[in-house]
């Protein structure tokens, strides 16, 4: 349900990413919804590679080419190929997707944000209070295995989500898409009028967003210290200053803080198994 409401707190498209995504659409002999919207793309798990990422005898866009400029979300992601989702690390982190064949090659945008959502085990009960998980550890590792460990380090927020109770839930104050949209908006225009183009912390060259925003020597440290510890690659270290600059831009602030960094660190759980009297128990790492 998150995922399908996310596209809500979204601005609208300005005029280049509409031309962008018409000119996808039409090569793709495909109709969205509405070209003024980020587009919201749901591919089943039993679609092929082609379907995905593009291809064919003559080359067509796929879905993440499709989700350009908007989201690309994979529901019980564990169960797509493997090879489905390795095929997704070069767009994933340079924006565009080149496929070539016999009569052609082609590159195509495919700038989005990816929402992969999956069950903490096979049986998905491992974290249940009314269920029992009947999965050993080794069934559990296998399953959470299929998502590879480059496709992990793209990934800017890693979240075990736990059941709420809605009746309490509902009587509490919160932010609404639409206040949430106007911070993103305001965020998003002050990133534009930063590097001086149509372009965001997620993309803009790490050296360029270095250059104008530096991290201070003490953040440097912290960020070294945790990423030690945690066995942190520097594809993930740079995602947490991109994700930092970005808490720091929906908050207002000129210069990435100290609390973004470490709300930065905090959004990438990693989650272990550890075999304690016959149980399996699972705790942050």
């Amino acid at each position: 349900m998150l995922a399908e409401t996310f596209p809500s707190i979204l601005p609208a498209l300005t005029t280049e990413a509409q031309l962008e995504m018409m000119s996808l659409y039409q090569l793709a002999h495909a109709s969205p919804l509405t070209f003024h919207f980020p587009p919201f793309r749901q591919p089943h798990h039993s679609a092929s590679s082609v379907s995905i990422v593009g291809g064919g005898s003559y080359p067509k866009p796929g879905e993440v080419s499709l989700a350009h400029r908007g989201v690309l979300f994979l529901d019980e992601m564990a169960e797509f190929t493997k090879k489905t989702l390795d095929m997704l690390r070069q767009p994933l982190q340079s924006g565009n997707i080149t496929i070539s064949c016999t009569h052609s090659t082609v590159t195509y945008p495919v700038r989005f944000i990816l929402i992969g959502a999956m069950n903490p085990c096979p049986c998905g009960h491992l974290y249940s209070r009314t269920h029992y998980c009947t999965c050993t550890d080794k069934q559990i590792q296998a399953y959470q295995n299929r998502i590879s460990g480059p496709i992990y380090d793209r990934m800017d927020i890693l979240l075990q989500l736990q059941p709420v109770n809605l009746d309490k839930e509902a009587n509490q104050s919160v932010e609404t898409s639409t206040v949430m949209r106007d911070r993103i908006m305001r965020a998003r225009e002050q990133q534009y009028k930063r590097y001086g183009q149509e372009i965001c912390n997620g993309y803009v060259p790490y050296e360029q967003l270095l250059e104008l925003q530096p991290l201070t020597s003490g953040q440097r440290k912290i960020l070294q210290q945790v990423s030690s510890k945690q066995h942190w690659s520097n594809r993930v270290q740079t995602k947490i200053v991109r994700l930092a600059r970005t808490i720091s831009d929906l908050e207002g602030e000129a210069a990435i803080s100290d609390k973004a960094i470490w709300e930065a660190m905090s959004l990438r759980r990693a989650n272990t198994v550890e075999k304690r009297k016959g149980k399996a128990k699972w705790h942050n790492g």
